[in-house]
Formats: structure tokens, sequence, C-alpha cells
């Protein structure tokens, strides 16, 4: 109020003339204005490209922090094991969780890897870590959606450890039953947990605040990877001896949907809108494009010869997947908008496990 009665005195004022009053106002409302243009300016053009994607290099034993803006890797922080396969990033995007999982594939004759390493992604360096107490192979890490707890997956305990990440201390155990828990999907609202149990080609479906089994769903004689739909209907698994998804029904726990496809399927994940599946194929060297409603190959996109796609993961805004293709040692990233394969990162070697990492 006190600005516009010193203005009004200025155009009253015996010494002032009406034009400079104007004059007066138009460079003092350009000073207000100019840093909120500025400020909103920089929010627009930064808008969804702020955030980090992280990216596992078996080959190198390291994790690579990519600008997914540029198409670059910006740095590779060694993960200080044999060596980590997944990665998740906490809620703030500050840090990266990576499991140290060993030198072998899931089943495999190989070392057993016992400790997960903690990652400053701005700062690039290893933090911190947990040691498991023996080797359980650690694998698939989740944050909880709503308890802010992570979850990891311990193959050899046959179980999913839960970690305190402001202690970094384990609190709790939810036992699997099935050996070769490798891969893990939380419900929504935080209350259910599905594993997806590779050898014995079952998934198991647990209770994460009462951290007990509920039940083991037998799906095939061997599966891989798990997923769940944004209104926790539908768990979805890679059968590995046919080319078919299974589609299990959460309110029944029992698999009643199989979906064909054109090969041996491996990752699949969402999208933000709810409306499709994506899902690796890694002999076709393709994404598929499941509908959720059809349950139906909806269409396909070629990624290239011999890159042998593996994980995917959405960026938040829906516009945008990453395909990580482990034998051209790569990130695919493809345009949801146009379902077209926009380009190709180098990112290390073995690529395999990925994660988007907020913006801060």
């Amino acid at each position: 109020m006190g600005f516009i009665r010193a203005l009004f005195g200025q155009a009253c004022g015996a010494s002032g003339t009406l034009i400079a009053w104007l004059l007066e106002v138009c460079v003092r409302l350009f000073r207000f204005a100019l840093p909120v243009l500025v400020v909103f300016t920089l929010n627009v053009f930064t808008q969804g490209q702020d955030g980090r994607l992280l990216v596992t290099q078996k080959g190198d034993r390291s994790l690579a922090i990519v600008d997914p803006a540029a198409g670059k890797v910006i740095v590779s922080v060694p993960d200080g094991g044999v060596t980590g396969h997944e990665v998740i990033a906490s809620t703030d995007g500050r840090l990266a969780y990576v499991p140290i999982y060993g030198n072998s594939g899931v089943g495999k004759p190989g070392t057993d890897g016992r400790t997960l390493t903690v990652i400053d992604i701005a700062s690039h360096k290893v933090v911190n870590s947990i040691d498991f107490g023996s080797g359980v192979r650690p694998h698939c890490p989740l944050i909880g959606p709503k308890d802010g707890l992570l979850y990891v997956t311990t193959e050899l305990n046959q179980t999913v450890t839960v970690i305190d990440p402001k202690t970094l201390k384990i609190v709790g155990y939810i036992p699997t039953g099935q050996a070769e828990s490798h891969m893990l999907a939380l419900s929504h609202d935080g209350q259910r947990g599905y594993t997806a149990n590779v050898g014995p080609g079952t998934v198991s479906v647990l209770d994460v605040a009462g951290r007990k089994l509920l039940k083991v769903i037998h799906v095939s004689g061997n599966t891989q990877r798990i997923a769940i739909s944004n209104d926790d209907r539908w768990v979805f698994t890679a059968d590995q001896t046919k080319p078919q998804l299974v589609a299990i029904d959460t309110a029944k726990n029992e698999a009643s949907r199989w979906i064909k496809l054109e090969g041996i399927a491996f990752g699949t994940a969402p999208t933000p809108d709810g409306r499709w599946l994506l899902v690796t194929l890694p002999d076709q060297n393709k994404v598929a494009v499941v509908g959720m409603n059809s349950m139906q190959v909806m269409r396909t996109i070629a990624l290239g010869a011999g890159v042998y796609p593996q994980e995917i993961v959405v960026r938040p805004d829906g516009k945008a997947a990453y395909v990580s293709c482990m034998h051209s040692n790569q990130v695919a990233e493809i345009d949801l908008g146009t379902w077209t394969l926009t380009r190709l990162i180098e990112t290390g070697k073995d690529t395999d496990g990925l994660a988007w990492a907020a913006g801060r």
C-alpha cells in the first residue's frame, strides 16, 4: 500500500507530471517482474529434465548416473562389489541403493553377495553400506510407497529383507516360502508384495505390514520378472517356458489370464496412465505394448539387432520409457507419444538394472 500511495503522490504533486509518473511506474513494474519472469522461464525449460536415470553396469561393477536430457553418462560410480544388478533411488532423489548380488545368474553357481551399497547421487560417492550378515544374494530393492522403508529380495534366505533407510538397520523379514525370489512388486497402498520365484515358477503373495506369506501361486515351470498394474488389480510375470505373460488376478490370488507374445518375455512396466504394459522381448530385440483393457499386444517397437533388451523404467511424466540393452551396452529411449525409438544411449558394459531418481 505504501508503494501505491507514493506513486499516487507523485502523480498529483505539483512537481510531477503525468508522463514522468507513468515512466516511473513502468520502470518499477519491470524491476519487480523481471526476476519472476526469469524463474518462470527456467522452470518451464527444465521441467521433466532435472531427474537422473540410474543404470547398473554389471560388467564394470559400477552405477552409471545418466543425464536423460543430454543422453549421456555423467559419471560411473564403482559400487564396491561383485556386482550390483538392480538399483532404486530414494524418494527425494538423493541416494541410490545398489544390492551386491554376486558374480552369477539366478540359481547358478557363483559368489553370494551380502551387502548393499548406498551412493550419493549429487556427489557421485559411496556414502554407506549395509551388511546382511551372510551371503544372501540381495537383488531387487524397492521403496515402500506408504512407509518409506527399503525392501530387498534376499534369495538364499527365501525372504524379503526390510530396512529402515534412515538408520540403515534391518528391521524385519518377510518369508517368501520359495527359492530364487528374484524380483519384487509392491501394491500402491503398500499392503501387498509379490515375488517372482524363478526356478520354482511361482509367485509369492506377501502381507507386507504383517510380514507373512499369504499364498504361493504356481504359474509356470520357470518365470522371470514381475510388475503390478496401477490399480493393483493385476500382477504380471513372464513365463520362461512359453511366449506368454501370466496375469494374476489379485482379488483371487490366482493366474487367470495368459497374454500371447511373439517371443519369450522378460521385463515389464506399466505406463503412468495405466493404459499400457511395456514388455521386453530379448530374443526379438523388441518391446511389446500390451493394452491393459484388451490384454493383447497392440504394437511392437524394434530396438535394433543384437541389443537384447532387459528391464524397463518409465519416466514419471509418461513421455518416455528407457530400456536396458545388455548385449549392446546401451539404454534405448522410446517416445511414448509416437511409439518410436528416439535414440540409444551408451551406458556401459552389461547394462542391466534401471531406476529413475527424482530431480531436486
